[in-house]
């Protein structure tokens, strides 16, 4: 059986330095997920098992190599994860796949020159995926653009305070075609179905793989000080659930705990997946 984890964590976007849409809590949430599947034992943090991609190693082709690395030659029984921390975004669908007219999107260092990273992208390598693998895919960033709207009432507020949305605009020439559809409901990545408001763990027959939102299709993610700490507030709950708890929690148990620790933050994680895989034990 083969454990592997590709982890992705973005602070600083182009250009390197002040200038960016940048954050503080990505690679602080990446170093706490690597310390937990590895105190766990749910992949070992070598080279070998683990990538990590942080600030400007984390471009839009350093991350989709990554992605076909974590699934390449990956086999019934496998255990792979992988976990994204910074900007989400929206995009215009091209392709007419969308039932909402929206691709949902992660944002690299470097999309705004090299583009954003799409539902479809991620679909289109998830397509020969063999039956029975164990895909995690956790993300921890927005699916909204409700944030944006957000931001500039939370930046006066004193740092200890202050809560940063990981939303950031897509550019006017994809944008645009969204403010044109205010009506069209939102979705979040990956999540076939999706219709936004209040529910529990999402079954999709036939998902070959575990989703994780950090919050649901019409919400944002944030992060903040935590113990003196910028982190995902996500991310923090979900590494802290799992550690205490174990993997012998389901993933269903998982998920309604941290539930219930996110209420305070104003955010309600997703999780999407078959039946079967909802129901069994964390990363199994």
């Amino acid at each position: 059986m083969t454990k592997k984890a590709l982890l992705v964590g973005i602070n600083d976007y182009a250009p390197v330095g002040a200038g960016g849409p940048d954050l503080r809590g990505c690679v602080n949430d990446v170093r706490d997920m690597a310390n937990t599947l590895n105190v766990l034992g749910i992949v070992p943090a070598t080279p070998g098992t683990m990538q990590i991609l942080t600030d400007a190693r984390a471009t839009r082709v350093a991350i989709l190599n990554g992605f076909k690395w974590l699934i390449k030659g990956a086999k019934k029984g496998d255990v792979l994860v992988f976990y994204y921390s910074g900007h989400g975004s929206q995009v215009a669908d091209t392709s007419g796949d969308e039932l909402d007219g929206k691709d949902e999107t992660i944002c690299p260092h470097d999309y705004a020159t090299a583009g954003m990273i799409k539902d479809d992208d991620f679909r289109a390598l998830l397509a020969g995926l063999p039956a029975g693998v164990n895909l995690d895919i956790i993300l921890d960033s927005c699916h909204s653009g409700t944030g944006t709207r957000e931001l500039a009432v939370m930046a006066a507020a004193p740092e200890e305070l202050s809560v940063a949305y990981r939303y950031v605009e897509p550019p006017i020439d994809w944008g645009f075609f969204l403010d044109a559809n205010p009506s069209l409901p939102v979705r979040g990545i990956l999540m076939p179905g999706g219709t936004g408001g209040a529910r529990d763990a999402v079954v999709v027959p036939g998902l070959n793989h575990v989703l994780w939102a950090g919050c649901r299709d019409n919400q944002t993610s944030g992060e903040g000080l935590i113990d003196g700490v910028v982190r995902g507030f996500f991310t923090y709950h979900f590494c802290k659930v799992l550690r205490g708890a174990g993997v012998s929690i389901t993933r269903r148990r998982l998920d309604a705990q941290v539930t219930a620790n996110l209420k305070s933050s104003g955010q309600t994680p997703q999780l999407e997946g078959t039946s079967a895989s909802i129901a069994e034990k964390v990363f199994t």
